[in-house]
């Protein structure tokens, strides 16, 4: 892979032009396509296999005038202080808005507040139940203006109204967080490379990339049906890999143009070595969220598959437009005029780096730091033991919405439940007596303690199909609704029993309770899949058994530790000021597996950057613990900012007015928080430290039959290496100065900047004896500097060197 990747980076480089222009004629293309596409859902959940989707799928064919799977609405209306509904003028007031709604485009039904007993004790509050022939996602922008122009009208006459339910149209969306996101990534650039060139490709490419994906999720909606949340993701997963991808790549181009590479060797390489990783860490991310499919819910289906994508597209722009341009910034790339005095003291050597001093304290006292970071990570993880889950409703829509308003006022005026109705339905074609099925069954209901309201039963034409409304006293997404489900589901056994009939629970908080249970029972099934495929992944990338273990022991507690933060804060109110939290409750269901899905990607990021450079310096004959600290040498610093860059990106989303966006923002910031910060750059040197030599230990039966992916590209480099040191090479001078001298592309060749390591951080001080006299590694360019000084090569020299170039590029594992 290092070799294919070596060749496509070089490709890119000099057909710079070719490629970006065909990036932009394929983002045209797509952005042309998603003008005309429908738009996303608002996430629609359905389950094949429950029960609800049974009885929803009866009564479209039993009660096709129904609409079972069609949207609704409630319109909620409240009378003016001290006034009623059942006054006259209020009374006239409501049924003209009534029999508006009536003739709305796509309805199929409208309940008259009135005749259908939908008035509070008081008198004061009233709803309309609005049923749509179409799904949530058709609902037509006729149908929203009908909406819109009941609000202004009821509101002109003095009353309150206010509209509920998944037929409503959501607020646009603010786009603060995505701001938020870019401007701390720019500053973290900025301030990791000192350039503003260095600092700016990886936005770029990284904005090109997110508009690609999310235009081409949107383009997606021509064909199938994707959930609102969908684009949220992938804009936000998008946005976080794509820069960290560009960082790693960028970072490793600069450090090979300081090791004396010309610019298009250099990407080569760059590619070849950080791109392999770059291509690993993606198809974990890919692997992880793709999977999310296998759980059978259509809307986590759409969200996995989307961000999925979204990744893939930053793996792919990060290969492909980031080296072409490279190609346009050249040597321009290494003007650092933005560094601090520190930042130029480290480069001189004259100073360690942060990460570097972190790494030596953590070796000396690893013992005390383990223990410190696994208890912390631990007393942080107890709330988990309190996590409950549950969907989201419209008390989770923000303070001050249409659809906030209408829940706390049907509550005010009816009571929680009435805002989670139970559709009942008894399926009585193989009963002997139909009509006594369905009394039996709703006198039962009458009986349960939580039942607050029960509606007589109405039939299908055939006379053998009976649908009863339950109102529950508890809110929909109560444990107390979900226990009276079970309960109602419970006594179907027995009317069985008695009538032959069947009894099914349905409707949207039905709905929604069994895709909470059915996303509570793939909880651990999912959690085991990917602990199981990290350590297959990490054992390929490391040949070590100790490190898949450790990376995947730290990913889980990372997630426990998420997971306690977000119940202290969601579930318990912690802090929920600070983090601008409405309303405690339930854990959204699908935020889980969302966040194992998504962290695990990200975890494995972390460990491959970071403990790869460990293993590079492990191989090259460094002890297990000066490898720690090289590997911190290396890759602590760009790791730090793509995990800074990360969590700021993730936190912006806290700014989102909707539960689930902001609970996912959180998750996601807090996960890369504690995974960077604490098990990678924590408790993993620790871990290794103690173990020592352990950690790469491999028994040989394992090391013959594991392929070697090689994600490092130490292959490459080796033969690179071999491919341009001549058989008998000339002594090189130490600290000889090497000039700069133009391309065939317009591009300086690069310094040879003495003193620093060949494949490390800027930061980094080479010990003398390995920077002076040591042609390997030197490219053709830096040797014939070493030789002769000369800054121009004769052109029957280039010549002849042509066509060993081309013989590299065809095969750069070929040795002379």
């Amino acid at each position: 892979m290092a070799t294919f990747l070596y060749r496509l980076g070089r490709l890119a480089f000099r057909r710079r032009r070719l490629v970006v222009m065909l990036w932009v004629a394929v983002l045209a293309a797509i952005g042309i396509g998603a003008m005309s596409a429908p738009g996303t859902s608002s996430g629609a959940l359905s389950v094949p296999g429950t029960q609800s989707q049974r009885a929803i799928d009866l009564l479209q064919k039993e009660f096709p005038q129904a609409s079972a799977d069609g949207a609704t609405a409630r319109v909620v209306f409240e009378a003016p202080s001290g006034q009623k509904l059942t006054s006259a003028a209020n009374k006239a007031e409501v049924e003209s808005l009534v029999a508006k709604l009536e003739k709305s485009p796509q309805v199929s039904g409208v309940s008259d507040p009135f005749s259908s007993g939908l008035v509070s004790k008081s008198g004061s509050i009233a709803y309309a139940q609005v049923s749509y022939k179409v799904a949530e996602a058709d609902v037509s922008g006729a149908a929203h203006a009908v909406q819109t122009d009941v609000v202004a009208q009821g509101e002109k006459a003095g009353l309150k109204v206010s509209l509920g339910g998944n037929a409503v149209k959501d607020k646009a969306a603010s786009k603060a967080a995505e701001l938020i996101g870019v401007g701390v990534a720019a500053v973290v650039l900025v301030i990791t490379f000192g350039s503003m060139i260095a600092a700016g490709l990886p936005l770029l490419t990284a904005i090109l990339g997110v508009a690609a994906a999310v235009l081409s999720v949107t383009l997606a909606t021509h064909f199938f049906d994707l959930a609102s949340s969908s684009t949220t993701l992938a804009l936000m997963l998008g946005l976080a890999v794509a820069i960290d991808y560009a960082l790693f790549i960028v970072s490793r181009y600069r450090n090979e143009i300081r090791d004396g590479h010309e610019p298009e060797e250099a990407c080569g390489r760059a590619v070849g070595t950080a791109g392999s990783a770059v291509v690993f860490a993606g198809l974990t991310v890919i692997v992880a969220l793709s999977g999310l499919s296998v759980i059978g819910i259509a809307m986590l289906t759409s969200m996995g598959l989307a961000s999925a994508f979204a990744v893939a597209v930053a793996v792919v722009i990060a290969l492909t437009l980031l080296p072409a341009m490279l190609g346009f910034a050249g040597m321009r790339i290494m003007k650092g005029r933005m560094l601090t005095r520190r930042m130029k003291a480290l480069e001189r050597g004259e100073d360690e780096s942060t990460g570097v001093r972190w790494a030596r304290f953590v070796t000396r006292n690893p013992v005390k730091v383990l223990a410190v970071s696994v208890v912390g990570l631990a007393l942080v993880a107890i709330p988990t033991m309190s996590l409950k889950m549950a969907l989201n409703d419209d008390s989770g829509k923000p303070p001050g919405s249409t659809q906030r308003i209408a829940y706390d006022t049907l509550s005010k005026g009816f009571g929680a439940g009435f805002n989670g109705p139970l559709t009942v339905v008894v399926d009585a074609r193989d009963s002997d007596d139909p009509k006594t099925a369905a009394k039996s069954a709703y006198s039962m209901l009458g009986k349960l303690d939580d039942v607050a309201a029960v509606r007589p039963p109405s039939f299908n034409e055939s006379g053998d199909v009976a649908l009863i409304g339950a109102v529950p006293k508890s809110a929909a997404t109560s444990e107390a609704t979900k226990d009276l489900v079970g309960e109602i589901r419970g006594h179907g056994t027995a009317l069985h029993q008695d009538t032959g009939a069947d009894l099914m629970v349905t409707g949207l908080t039905a709905v929604n309770i069994d895709v909470s249970t059915k996303l509570s029972d793939a909880l651990v099934p999912y959690l085991a899949i990917v602990v199981g495929l990290a350590l297959v992944l990490l054992l390929l990338v490391f040949r070590s058994i100790v490190i898949p273990l450790k990376a995947a022991l730290g990913f889980l507690l990372s997630v426990v530790s998420t997971l306690g933060v977000l119940v202290a804060v969601f579930q318990w109110g912690w802090l929920k000021d600070l983090f601008g939290v409405d309303q405690t409750g339930p854990i959204v269901s699908l935020l889980p597996i969302v966040l194992i899905g998504v962290v695990f990607g990200l975890a494995m990021d972390y460990e491959v950057f970071l403990v790869s450079r460990m293993r590079e310096e492990y191989v090259h004959g460094a002890e297990p613990t000066q490898a720690v600290v090289q590997g911190f040498r290396h890759s602590g610093r760009v790791v730090t900012a793509a995990a800074v860059i990360m969590v700021s990106v993730f936190s912006g989303f806290l700014l989102d007015d909707e539960a689930l966006i902001k609970s996912i923002g959180l998750g996601l910031a807090t996960a890369v928080f504690f995974d960077a910060f604490v098990v990678r750059m924590t408790i993993v040197p620790a871990v290794m430290t103690l173990l020592g030599h352990r950690s790469w230990t491999l028994p040989k039966w394992l090391d013959r039959v594991l392929p070697n992916v090689d994600v490092e590209g130490e292959k490459l480099r080796h033969a690179l290496e071999a491919e341009q040191t001549d058989p008998a090479p000339e002594p090189v001078l130490a600290g000889v100065a090497a000039g700069v001298r133009a391309g065939s592309d317009g591009h300086g060749a690069a310094h040879a900047f003495t003193g620093f390591h060949a494949s490390g951080d800027p930061d980094t001080p080479v010990p003398a004896q390995r920077a002076a006299g040591k042609a390997r590694g030197l490219s053709r360019f830096k040797q014939r500097l070493a030789r002769g000084g000369e800054a121009t090569t004769p052109a029957d020299s280039a010549r002849s060197e042509a066509p060993a170039r081309r013989k590299l590029l065809k095969n750069p594992m070929r040795r002379s």
